[in-house]
């Protein structure tokens, strides 16, 4: 592949050659006027922000962390249930903060049915957020945790050894990992009343 020179060559924004900004996506979200869920995930855990678009620099409305939810005696992990109540943590503080609608945002992602990004906008859409989201983005079977609870189930038979390995935060904590369904029920039950 040849250098790229001459007079029509034009160099791209940093962020943009960083692969951090996609200018096209940023613009038609800030021309809608209205704020962006921003959710972006990594291995340990997920961050949901409610952001509003001003000119001086963009204004954080409410943002809430995966390791929030553990104080509503979920544990913190970076799967389905945990980017679930995320969301609905960030719409709660984010109704509190006076934003009624929003905008998904989920950056340079790839946009791929059954990511935790999609749960995370779920939970913010179940908490009372007006969003629009697509149908099918999510298996509403994973958001409460009861395909851990089965492959719990099925390990603690085959591999014990295994099962104490793989759980041991969960056992640490003193989390019943087999019964994932009503602590999930329990700690959406205290996000979205108070």
């Amino acid at each position: 592949m040849g250098k790229a020179t001459g007079p029509t060559y034009k160099v791209a924004y940093r962020r943009r050659r960083k692969n951090a900004t996609n200018y096209t996506k940023r613009l038609a979200l800030i021309k809608s006027e209205s704020s962006r869920l921003v959710v972006r995930a990594s291995n340990k855990g997920v961050l949901v922000q409610v952001i509003s678009f001003d000119p001086a620099g963009d204004k954080t409305l409410a943002c809430a962390k995966s390791s929030e939810v553990e104080k509503f005696g979920w544990l913190s992990q970076a799967n389905t249930p945990t980017a679930y109540l995320t969301g609905a943590l960030a719409a709660k503080k984010a109704l509190a903060a006076g934003a009624k609608s929003c905008n998904l945002d989920i950056g340079m992602s790839t946009p791929s049915a059954g990511r935790i990004l999609f749960a995370a906008a779920m939970g913010a859409k179940d908490a009372g957020l007006a969003l629009s989201l697509g149908e099918g983005l999510v298996d509403m079977k994973r958001i409460d945790g009861s395909h851990i609870s089965e492959y719990a189930k099925k390990l603690e038979e085959e591999n014990k050894e295994k099962f104490s390995k793989q759980f041991s935060r969960y056992i640490k904590k003193n989390v019943d990992v087999k019964n994932l369904p009503s602590v999930f029920a329990k700690a959406k039950g205290k996000i979205l009343s108070g």
